[in-house]
């Protein structure tokens, strides 16, 4: 038995035809689902952290960078202890003010958090922090905002000016330390 692939050339397109039928029921479905990106949100802003807002009671992640933990330290220039993450959340409510920011949100591709490109008025707030040494690219996202962090880097800007754990590997270390840390569960 020699078996061929469809030639669509030749399917009658009568009602009952089961391709018919399927191609329908395709598009049907195809057209019940809502638009995947979302509308731009704008209004005043909660800093959470250096790559964290809260807009109308949601959190939006910052697109293309990350910034260092709340509590995570790094050393300046000296060699000295400094609070890097409370610096970069600073920054950024700094930078927004009581101005009005403005988030276009992106489809997260691995979690339900929301993330978006945030503006207030024209300046794109992960270019600013990535600029300015307070956030790093976070190239397992985007390249977008590599260059930005290269300026920082080369004028030895914020965390470039010392030495820093970049903000994921501190992150995988502390959530190590903590659960080892962890007395075992009682009976």
């Amino acid at each position: 038995m020699v078996v061929r692939p469809l030639d669509h050339r030749h399917v009658r397109f009568c009602p009952g035809n089961p391709h018919v039928i399927l191609r329908s029921a395709t598009l049907l479905l195809l057209l019940s689902f809502p638009a995947v990106a979302a509308e731009a949100v704008s209004g005043p802003a909660t800093v959470i952290d250096g790559d964290t807002i809260e807009l109308h009671g949601s959190r939006i992640r910052l697109y293309g960078i990350d910034a260092p933990e709340t509590a995570q330290n790094c050393e300046n220039a000296a060699g000295h202890a400094y609070p890097c993450g409370r610096d970069a959340a600073h920054a950024l409510a700094e930078q927004i003010g009581s101005n009005p920011v403005t988030c276009e949100p992106l489809k997260a591709p691995k979690s339900e958090r929301v993330v978006a490109v945030c503006r207030v008025g024209h300046e794109d707030l992960s270019a600013w922090m990535a600029a300015h040494g307070h956030a790093v690219a976070d190239r397992r996202t985007s390249a977008t905002y590599v260059r930005q962090e290269s300026k920082a880097w080369a004028m030895r800007r914020g965390l470039w000016a010392g030495i820093f754990v970049d903000p994921a590997d501190w992150r995988r270390t502390s959530r190590r330390s903590e659960a080892t840390a962890k007395p075992p569960a009682q009976d």
